[in-house]
């Protein structure tokens, strides 16, 4: 775990669509949209820059579109067309939570968000205003996880803070092996070498090059997103020591 027990200065939530769901099948629970905005603001308050990236997969996936004979362009950009819709519904929730919140998206759409621009970005946070980045990365063939180290990259977070559905990295999937080993603690090359499903390998290597490391907590435990950022609570941690 880390030895600098200071909070992290400015941090990236990476958020899946299915995270939004909370237990409805399709499209977006506002109950649980709003627990993540309360969330969002409570590390808001303890001083912390946020920016987030969310996926789409509550609303379309691109590589099931494409599994089912679409083009897998086409259906990549319908991917990202879903994010920005889940972006809107986060900074409706951030701003109702009384945070000051700008949607920019990988994709130009001026009449509903900003186009992503990394230095009026970082200025956003600067001025304590939350960030949250849509349209992944803009491209097709590119996953959101990808699109969160990018920017995590580009806004020089101190960390990339992955969302789940448990708490941490195990060897196996924990809901069907019960015995699977949960780590605390892995590297970049851990995860590669043993193709661990943390996130994709375009996105640990992208992290690894840039030295941030990942985060992975359960975004079901109320409270873990700040827990985390003052380095407490229960997750595992990747980055390149042993």
């Amino acid at each position: 775990m880390p030895t600098n027990d200071k909070p992290y200065r400015r941090v990236l939530l990476k958020l899946s669509g299915e995270a939004l769901m909370g237990k409805e099948k399709y499209g977006i629970d506002p109950d649980i949209v709003t627990r993540i905005a309360e969330e969002v603001a409570q590390v808001h308050g303890m001083g912390t820059e946020i920016c987030l990236v969310v996926g789409g997969g509550n609303i379309f996936r691109g590589m099931s579109g494409a599994s089912q004979g679409m083009e897998r362009a086409t259906a990549d950009y319908m991917g990202m067309l879903a994010t920005v819709m889940n972006a809107l519904a986060l900074q409706n929730a951030c701003e109702r939570a009384g945070i000051q919140t700008r949607v920019m998206s990988a994709i130009p759409m001026a009449s509903v968000c900003e186009p992503y621009i990394r230095r009026r970005a970082v200025r956003h946070m600067e001025k304590g205003r939350v960030v949250i980045f849509a349209a992944g990365t803009g491209n097709p063939f590119f996953t959101t996880d990808t699109a969160a180290a990018l920017r995590a990259s580009e806004m020089e977070c101190s960390a990339l803070l992955k969302a789940t559905q448990v708490d941490g990295v195990y060897s196996a999937d924990p809901k069907t092996v019960p015995d699977a080993k949960r780590y605390d603690r892995l590297t970049f090359m851990d995860v590669l070498s043993n193709d661990l499903r943390v996130m994709d390998h375009s996105a640990i290597s992208l992290a690894r090059e840039n030295q941030i490391p990942i985060v992975v907590f359960s975004i079901h435990e109320p409270g873990a997103f700040a827990q985390v950022v003052a380095k407490k609570g229960r997750y595992t941690i990747i980055d390149e020591e042993a």
